[in-house]
C-alpha cells in the first residue's frame, strides 16, 4: 500500500502543540500515548497515517448545539475501512494545520453533557462564543471557569458557532500540567491589607477602611435595606480595588435592573462584569452566578489575588431556592497558604426585606470576616455616610494593622459608641474630610 501521508504534513507533524498530538493520538488508537516522548509520539503518529488510517481536520464530534446537543457519531466500522478502495497519495483535504484558523481565548462554561462553550466576551452567552468538544473537555481535564486559548476554526454547514481547533494554554499555562484544586488548599487568616483610601475625596470608601479595613482573603458581609445607598458603596469599593495593584476585579450583579447594569459598565469599562438582568429565567442568573464564581476560584488555583463582589445574595436565593448556593459563594472566601495560589475575597450584600424572607442572612451570618451596616435613615436625612459605625466591625483587626495605628482605632471606635447614630457618622465625615488619608486621621487621634 503506498504512504498516503503527504510530506507537508509530516514535517508540520513535529510543529503540532503536544495538546494537538495527543487528539491525533487517541483517534488513531495509540496505545499509552501520554507516557510517550514527543518524538515517540511524533514517530507513532506518522507511522499510523503513513498506514493508511484516515486523519480528520476536526479530530471531534459533531458539534452540540446549545440548547439540545446532538449525539455524537459512531465511529466507522474497520470492515467497511477495509472495503473502501485504496487512497490517493495525496490526500484532497486539507491537513489540520492549514484549516484557517483564528487564535481566540475565553472563560469556559461546561454544560451538563460535558460539552462547553469558550465566552470570549464577559461571562454572559454572546453569538460569537466558540465551541469546546466533550472530548478536548475531558482529555485536557478542564473546569468550569478555566482561562481557555487556541486556534478557533470557522463554523462548518450546521453549525452555529466557531469550534475550538485544540487547546493552547490553560489559565496561562500547559494543559494537562500539575494544577491546585480549590476545595484542597489551604484558608489561612486574612493578613495582607488591601487599602482603600486612594481617593481623598471618597468619604465613604474611606470611612470603610477606616472602621472595618480590608484584607485579601475575608469575606465582608454588607448589610443593608432598600434606599440604603449598598450600589453607591459598592460601585466605591469597586473603583479603590480596581485602582489599587495586584488584585483582579470581577463584579456579580443578580437579578438587576438594565439601566443599573449599563451605569455600571459606564462606571468600570475595563472591569469583568458579570450581569444577571432582571428579565434573565431564575435558573439562568444562577447558571451565571455559578460561573462566575467559578471563574474566581480558578484565578485564585492560579495564583492571583480575586475580589469578587456580588450583589445580592438575597436575590440568589431567591434565585435558587437553596440557602447552600448562598453558603457555597460567601464561603468560598478566603486567603490560600500555598506559595502558588493566591487568595479570594468576597465582598456580598444581604438586604432587609428581600423576597428572600432571611434566608441569605441566616446562612452567612456568623460566618464572615467582616461587617458593615448601613442604616436606611441616615440615608433618607440626608447624612453621609450612612454607615452604623458602632456596628460595623472586623475579625483580626490586630492582624492588619500597626499597634499604635490599632490603638487609635479603638479609641476612636469607643468614641463613636457613645454618640447617637447621626452624631456618630458626621464626626467620621468631619474627620475624613480634615484629613488626607486615613493613617494621617488616626495619628493625629493617637497624638
Amino acid at each position: 500500500m503506498p504512504d498516503i501521508l503527504p510530506p507537508a504534513m509530516a514535517e508540520k507533524l513535529a510543529e503540532l502543540h503536544l495538546a494537538a498530538l495527543h487528539e491525533l493520538a487517541a483517534e488513531l488508537g495509540v496505545p499509552r500515548f501520554r507516557l510517550l516522548r514527543r518524538e515517540q509520539l511524533v514517530d507513532e503518529v506518522k507511522a499510523r497515517l503513513g498506514a493508511g488510517e484516515p486523519v480528520a481536520a476536526e479530530p471531534e464530534p459533531e458539534q452540540e448545539q446549545e440548547a439540545e446537543p446532538e449525539p455524537e457519531p459512531e465511529p466507522e466500522p474497520e470492515r467497511r475501512r477495509e472495503a473502501e478502495p485504496e487512497p490517493e497519495p495525496e490526500p484532497e483535504r486539507e491537513p489540520l494545520e492549514e484549516v484557517a484558523t483564528e487564535e481566540v481565548a475565553g472563560a469556559l462554561e461546561i454544560t451538563p453533557q460535558r460539552y462547553g462553550f469558550l465566552r470570549l466576551r464577559g461571562l454572559e452567552a454572546q453569538p460569537d462564543d466558540v465551541y469546546i468538544s466533550a472530548s478536548q473537555v475531558r482529555r485536557c481535564e478542564l473546569r468550569p471557569g478555566d482561562q481557555v486559548s487556541g486556534p478557533a476554526r470557522a463554523p462548518r454547514r450546521g453549525e452555529r458557532h466557531r469550534a475550538l481547533v485544540h487547546v493552547d494554554r490553560v489559565n496561562g499555562g500547559e494543559p494537562l500540567s500539575d494544577r491546585l484544586e480549590f476545595e484542597q488548599l489551604t484558608p489561612i487568616l486574612p493578613k495582607r491589607r488591601l487599602a482603600l483610601d486612594h481617593d481623598p475625596s471618597d468619604v465613604l470608601t474611606r470611612a470603610v477602611d477606616l472602621l472595618t479595613p480590608l484584607a485579601l482573603g475575608q469575606r465582608v458581609l454588607v448589610l443593608s435595606a432598600p434606599r440604603s445607598g449598598r450600589t453607591t458603596l459598592l460601585r466605591g469599593l469597586a473603583r479603590a480595588v480596581d485602582a489599587a495593584e495586584g488584585p483582579e476585579l470581577i463584579v456579580l450583579l443578580i437579578d438587576e435592573r438594565p439601566e443599573e447594569a449599563t451605569a455600571w459598565r459606564e462606571a468600570l469599562p475595563e472591569v469583568e462584569i458579570a450581569i444577571a438582568t432582571a428579565e434573565l429565567a431564575p435558573a439562568e442568573q444562577v447558571r451565571l452566578a455559578e460561573l462566575a464564581l467559578e471563574r474566581a476560584r480558578r484565578r485564585a488555583e492560579s495564583g492571583a489575588d480575586v475580589v469578587l463582589i456580588v450583589d445580592s445574595l438575597s436575590r440568589l436565593a431567591v434565585a435558587s431556592g437553596k440557602a447552600a448556593e448562598v453558603k457555597r459563594l460567601f464561603g468560598s472566601g478566603r486567603d490560600l497558604a500555598e506559595e502558588e495560589a493566591g487568595s479570594l475575597t468576597v465582598i456580598a450584600t444581604v438586604v432587609a426585606g428581600a423576597e428572600d424572607d432571611g434566608v441569605a442572612e441566616r446562612a452567612v451570618m456568623t460566618t464572615e470576616s467582616s461587617l458593615i451596616r448601613l442604616d436606611p435613615e441616615l440615608a433618607a436625612a440626608g447624612v453621609f455616610p450612612a454607615l452604623r459605625a458602632g456596628e460595623c466591625r472586623v475579625s483580626n483587626e490586630e492582624e492588619l494593622r500597626e499597634p499604635e495605628e490599632l490603638a487609635a482605632a479603638r479609641r476612636l471606635r469607643s468614641l463613636l459608641a457613645d454618640l447617637a447614630p447621626v452624631e456618630a457618622a458626621n464626626l467620621v465625615r468631619e474627620r475624613i474630610q480634615g484629613s488626607r488619608t486615613n493613617a494621617e486621621l488616626l495619628a493625629a487621634l493617637g497624638g
